[in-house]
């Protein structure tokens, strides 16, 4: 482990008129290949014996090497060319497996953008309507379903298109090895046509507020951002990546962030049975004694779940820091508590394991800001990624982030009308995120997230209240407690919160959301806690604990799992009226040392 883990930020600053503050790298971007393609090919000739992916089966592991998928992707693209889908979109209803990797870069091999689908849109919804969506924006040639479980998903979206499946699932549905065919000299005229310019992917977002919308993703745009990783993370260069990762391949972070990085990097990719709950942390934990990783990704929620056990299983977490260097986490933001317990841990095993975030989003590849530097703070998202300009506009006291660069979509497929909403004049997307600097003199120190701008309101008293950073102080404060909570009070007198329970704790909560008396005395506490840290935007006065869970067809919550704030606090209005009230209900938790606070 003797290559450099970060290399140390050098950002340009520049306030134009009107304060809007312009950072930049001063490091340029370097070349990169045209397509992560182009170092799947590479990487097969350089190392063909090396295990490029891993899946559990019911006897242990099953590897593949770079070579045996090299072969496999061939045959599959040559089968796929043979049916007239080239160049056509190719959908993916699949959890992570060798299968879906196998096709998805079968598909980039013909030029056929792939367009992977949230499992949660197809097995996790109960009316399909956004699978629907998808289906008719993309009007994919072709359809892969890893199984049998995506039989129901298969049937809402029709049979007019080729079906293909790695395993049995009805008579309409090809097998994978049944379209296998012995690559041509076609296939080869295909992979030399592939330009930076021709489409990977299109990428559904969430489409919490709405139906979701395709974010084209490029060829060139993947490659560009894991250039920019590496030259940030140059360990990478000479330490291959392993990974032990759930992270699904429907999203960004698993998709084209981590499968790309041990495309682009020449690493191994074992796919993690585990998921970020309390009922299935134990497969990570079993799984880390055949893997130990070199870099681990997770989000916040993986995180709750995964240092309680290392830090009552000595064994476990010694396997989890053996060979690790970076622990990243991603996606929403980690309560101060997990990063601080994280960081106690690596002390505890002797570790130089570095924690780590990022930014970005879909229509950035992903990454485009990332904390390559030693920082203590959660909520520092870091300093613009090599070839990254970003615009902070000045806006109640922070700055709307907008950002342009290589690894920046062109838009949104078939939806040439949201261009104009979408970038400024200048060509910079506008992210709908707010930042704030830590240091105003020293950009290098980074750049703190304050949520999204659509989410934040203010009181009755003018007092802006910024909901990304004040959810993870109150996750925080209240110790793994809850497992996720909705910030209200737009135009009240204080703030509030509808919260869920963290499912350790259901037993300790009545059908209809009432805490028993050890459990509310526990909530009112951290309350307080939290109140000494700030003033009437830093504090929650009161929670209401959930009873439902979150809608996913009502759009309460994405498909990456993530509470839309706005949505479920229009359409549990009632809820929201008996938090507010002016005196509390039965089921109201209140902080202790406080009077009752003024409605507004």
């Amino acid at each position: 482990m003797s290559a450099q883990l970060f290399v140390e930020p050098a950002i340009r600053a520049e306030v134009r008129t009107g304060g809007t503050v312009h950072l930049a790298s001063a490091d340029p971007l370097s070349d990169y290949p045209q397509s992560v393609l182009h170092a799947f090919h590479a990487g097969c000739a350089a190392h063909p014996d090396r295990v490029l992916i891993a899946e559990r089966c019911d006897t242990g592991w099953f590897t593949h090497t770079w070579h045996q998928v090299h072969q496999r992707v061939d045959r599959v693209a040559q089968g796929l060319l043979d049916r007239g889908v080239a160049g056509r979109p190719v959908m993916i209803l699949s959890h992570n497996s060798v299968a879906n990797l196998v096709v998805t870069l079968a598909a980039y091999s013909i030029s056929s953008p792939v367009v992977p689908v949230s499992v949660a849109y197809s097995l996790q919804s109960a009316d399909h309507t956004k699978l629907r969506h998808i289906t008719a924006t993309a009007d994919p040639a072709a359809v892969f379903a890893e199984d049998a479980d995506y039989a129901a998903a298969l049937g809402s979206i029709g049979a007019d298109r080729l079906l293909i499946s790695a395993t049995p699932v009805s008579k309409a549905v090809t097998p994978l090895d049944a379209i296998e065919t012995d690559p041509a000299a076609q296939l080869s005229d295909r992979f030399a046509a592939l330009s930076e310019d021709t489409v990977a992917k299109i990428m559904f977002t969430s489409g919490s507020t709405g139906a979701p919308k395709g974010v084209i993703t490029t060829h060139g745009m993947l490659a560009a951002n894991q250039q920019q990783i590496r030259q940030v993370w140059p360990f990478l260069i000479d330490e291959p990546p392993v990974l032990l990762d759930w992270l699904p391949w429907s999203h960004t972070f698993g998709g084209s962030h981590n499968v790309n990085m041990v495309l682009m990097s020449g690493g191994s990719l074992w796919i993690d049975t585990g998921r970020p709950s309390p009922q299935l942390i134990s497969h990570t934990i079993a799984n880390l004694a055949a893997v130990q990783p070199t870099v681990y990704f997770n989000v916040p929620a993986g995180y709750a779940a995964l240092i309680p056990v290392l830090e009552r299983d000595p064994v476990a977490a010694e396997r989890f820091f053996g060979r690790l260097r970076v622990a990243f986490f991603a996606a929403a933001a980690l309560p101060q508590q997990l990063w601080d317990r994280m960081e106690a841990l690596s002390a505890r095993h002797q570790s130089a394991t570095k924690m780590t975030t990022s930014w970005g989003m879909t229509e950035t590849a992903p990454a485009a800001i990332t904390t390559h530097f030693t920082t203590t703070r959660s909520d520092c998202i870091g300093v613009p990624l090599p070839g990254i300009e970003l615009k902070m506009v000045p806006q109640d006291g922070k700055y709307e982030l907008l950002v342009r660069g290589p690894n920046i979509t062109p838009g949104y497929y078939r939806r040439p009308d949201l261009h104009d909403e979408a970038f400024d004049a200048d060509g910079y997307l506008r992210t709908g995120d707010a930042v704030q600097m830590v240091d105003p003199a020293d950009p290098n120190q980074g750049l703190l997230f304050a949520g999204r701008m659509a989410e934040n309101f203010k009181l009755a008293t003018g007092t802006f209240v910024t909901v990304g950073t004040l959810r993870p102080k109150l996750l925080s404060a209240c110790g793994g407690l809850l497992h996720d909570a909705v910030i209200c009070g737009e135009g009240a007198g204080f703030v509030g919160a509808l919260a869920w329970v963290h499912p350790d704790y259901a037993d300790r909560v009545a059908p209809d959301g009432t805490p028993e008396t050890t459990l509310r005395k526990q909530l009112a506490t951290a309350l307080d806690q939290l109140a000494a840290s700030g003033g009437s935007s830093q504090r929650v006065e009161r929670v209401l604990l959930m009873a439902a869970a979150p809608d996913l067809d009502a759009g309460e919550v994405t498909d990456k799992g993530y509470i839309n704030q706005r949505r479920v606090r229009e359409r549990r209005c009632e809820q929201v009226n008996e938090l507010m009230a002016p005196s509390p209900s039965p089921r109201t938790v209140s902080r202790v040392r406080t009077r009752e606070p003024a409605t507004g």
